[in-house]
């Protein structure tokens, strides 16, 4: 659909670019087709009769005229590399996509070839100790401060750029982003969880990155990549609802 209402602006486009306005020394114009210096005479192709007439040359502003001719020529070769451009690209991230799996996870493409970044257990560690995440989901049964945590001091997947791009196909239409993490010793936080006594209100507090996103379907998958250059430590691209336990949490570092 996209494709057939590109190509039918562009006929659009061209057909008005084929008009112009014949510019008559008085201020006034024929709107022709075509037209060419014959002499002392400029012979034209009238729009509005559909035939062929001629004018004295010294009375047309050649000009003007060949001046307005050559904007709208800039104006349509740009329209039509515009949209040359953007059908390229549109071309170049199906091509894309058909590489990324439609399981829920995230994925990155390295030299054209399909890396798949695993999940990574998280638990809550409170005063009482480590638990599960999933034995807490949605709802804390605990009260006071507590950490997410994901286990070892440093992730098993290591990327060198510095904005790296993510393939992330969502397992529910939930919140997702990056997060900085806190190496601890042993573990890295994910975030802080504060827990209210009475309410079980839970209160998160995480080092967010700020990135940009592009949704590539319908059915959840979204590119990802940081709005800047991303400092040497530990990260991770995580899926949660705000205000619950269920965070799916997939590291990496920057080297």
């Amino acid at each position: 659909m996209r494709k057939l209402l590109t190509i039918a602006l562009l006929f659009t486009a061209s057909l008005a670019a084929a008009n112009s306005k014949l510019y008559l020394k008085d201020g006034d114009f024929q709107l022709v087709r075509e037209y060419q210096v014959e002499g002392e005479n400029v012979h034209y192709y009238s729009v509005e009769r559909s035939e062929w007439e001629d004018i004295p040359a010294a009375l047309v502003d050649l000009k003007r005229t060949e001046a307005e001719a050559g904007e709208h020529k800039a104006v349509l070769d740009k329209q039509t590399q515009d949209a040359a451009d953007e059908e390229a690209a549109v071309r170049e991230l199906r091509a894309e996509t058909r590489k990324i799996p439609q399981d829920p996870g995230v994925y990155r493409l390295e030299n054209n070839e399909l890396r798949i970044i695993n999940q990574v257990e998280a638990v809550v560690h409170n005063e009482k100790g480590m638990n599960a995440l999933k034995k807490f989901a949605p709802i804390p049964t605990f009260a006071g401060k507590a950490t997410l945590e994901i286990p070892a001091e440093h992730s098993a997947n290591s990327i060198r750029e510095t904005r790296p791009e993510f393939y992330f196909q969502l397992a529910e239409f939930e919140a997702f982003g990056i997060v900085k993490l806190t190496p601890q010793k042993g573990v890295r936080v994910v975030e802080k969880l504060t827990i209210a006594p009475m309410t079980k209100e839970l209160g998160e507090e995480r080092t967010s990155v700020a990135i940009f996103q592009k949704q590539l379907s319908e059915n959840g998958l979204y590119k990802i990549w940081p709005q800047e250059s991303m400092v040497a430590g530990e990260y991770a691209v995580i899926e949660y609802t705000e205000g619950k336990l269920n965070h799916r949490v997939f590291d990496f570092r920057i080297e």
